[in-house]
């Protein structure tokens, strides 16, 4: 075809280029997502949270990551539907990752958490309704991510809330809670390791074809859960109460209990997050280089491993360059964290990330844990949360849609003049 032999090089290239800007974006805006509570409650500082977040992130992302991705994300429009127009959707998706990251850019720079994948999603669906026509997209798919806005933070908050009641009740509220925090914190590492198990294996480990059975993904759990519990009890049991720090802060070794648990939380969803979300970046990409090279639009296309490594390697710039901001509005800026709040927030995201997997619920890491931090903030009164930064934070979710549209729109007919 005419367009592989004049323009095929400058797409690939302008692919790698704008798909290495929108996981730039997904580093400096959704990492965060790992590794906020973390850092707002001083369990971690920022060095090294981008430490942790560039060995998992990047190995979620490069290790399983997948050798396979969808073309179109979420299955928004249907590859059928421009089978006839490679070019089209070469533009499509070139539009697409420019607008999303061009979004998160924005939205990076004012601190607000928004969803990388509703970024990509609205840029589809923008550059689908003036480039196919609105009757090729999904409408039904685009109402089920509208409904996650509601649903899913509700779910995540509701959760976070009563794990840090059983925090309090067992542990913080005891006349010994050093005592107490030794004897059930093995028991919240278990829980926590069986969690972000099954978070690696069914969100992380899915997209390098390692299909296990609900059974063995559960066994594999358990044992993990079991080992961490084990090797925590016998850290713990070491910890040694700090009587000057206990003066200032009663609950200061405890803390540091916890502390300790949320590196565990971290790291594990950092890949969990690197293996997932990087899709959102690299499968755009992917589909450019394998409709440019062969002519043919398919519905899965190949990852070869520079789009891989290229998608890691962005991820970790992003958040070292830029992830601060988000990382203070959602760690500091919502409510006051501590390590055994924070550890509330981030079993509960776990846990609702785990359901919406097995049960095809559409959600956003970012969405999970906001309302995960709202429901550990809810858990002292309505007072504890600042509503205003809450209140800029769903109207920023509201807009990623339509924002993502708006400019994929414009960069489509951009592009659609230069190559068309």
């Amino acid at each position: 075809m005419e367009f592989e032999l004049t323009y095929g090089l400058t797409y690939v290239i302008l692919a790698g280029v704008f798909g290495g800007f929108m996981a730039w974006g997904i580093g400096a805006n959704d990492v965060a997502n790992a590794m906020a509570t973390s850092v707002g409650s001083k369990a971690i500082t920022i060095k090294q949270a981008i430490i942790i977040a560039a060995i998992f992130e990047f190995a979620g992302a490069v290790l399983a990551g997948g050798e396979v991705t969808s073309t179109i994300r979420k299955g928004i429009i249907d590859a059928d539907s421009i089978a006839g127009n490679p070019e089209l959707l070469i533009f499509g998706m070139l539009a697409s990752l420019l607008a999303a990251g061009c979004w998160l850019l924005l939205a990076s720079k004012k601190g607000w958490p928004v969803s990388t994948t509703h970024s990509i999603v609205g840029a589809v669906v923008g550059f689908a309704a003036v480039g196919i026509g609105t009757e090729a997209i999904k409408w039904s798919k685009v109402g089920d991510i509208v409904m996650s806005w509601i649903i899913t933070p509700v779910i995540a908050g509701f959760l976070a809330f009563l794990i840090f009641q059983t925090v309090h009740h067992l542990i913080l509220k005891q006349k010994n809670p050093l005592d107490m925090a030794k004897r059930y914190v093995p028991v919240y590492m278990f829980i926590t390791a069986f969690v972000l198990t099954l978070v690696t294996i069914k969100k992380g480990l899915k997209h390098v074809g390692l299909e296990l059975t609900d059974p063995q993904a559960y066994t594999y759990a358990a044992l993990s859960g079991v080992v961490v519990s084990l090797i925590g009890a016998f850290f713990i049991s070491r910890i040694k109460v700090d009587k000057k720090k206990e003066k200032d802060f009663h609950f200061y070794t405890v803390e540091k209990v916890f502390a300790v648990l949320m590196v565990i939380t971290a790291s594990g969803l950092a890949f969990a997050h690197g293996s997932n979300d990087v899709a959102n970046a690299i499968g755009p990409v992917a589909a450019i280089v394998s409709t440019a090279q062969t002519g043919i639009v398919s519905a899965k296309a190949g990852v070869q491993t520079w789009i891989l490594l290229l998608g890691g390697i962005g991820i970790v710039i992003g958040l070292a360059t830029y992830g601060i901001r988000v990382i203070r509005t959602v760690g500091q800026k919502i409510t006051h964290l501590t390590p055994s709040r924070g550890f509330a927030a981030e079993l509960a995201a776990s846990v609702t990330i785990v359901v919406a997997s097995g049960t095809g619920m559409p959600i956003s890491t970012t969405q999970t844990l906001v309302g995960a931090v709202l429901g550990v903030g809810m858990a002292r009164g309505i007072s504890a949360i600042d509503l205003k930064v809450v209140r800029n934070i769903f109207a920023s979710w509201v807009i990623t849609i339509p924002a993502g549209a708006s400019l994929s729109i414009v960069f489509f007919f951009i592009l659609k003049a230069i190559f068309g």
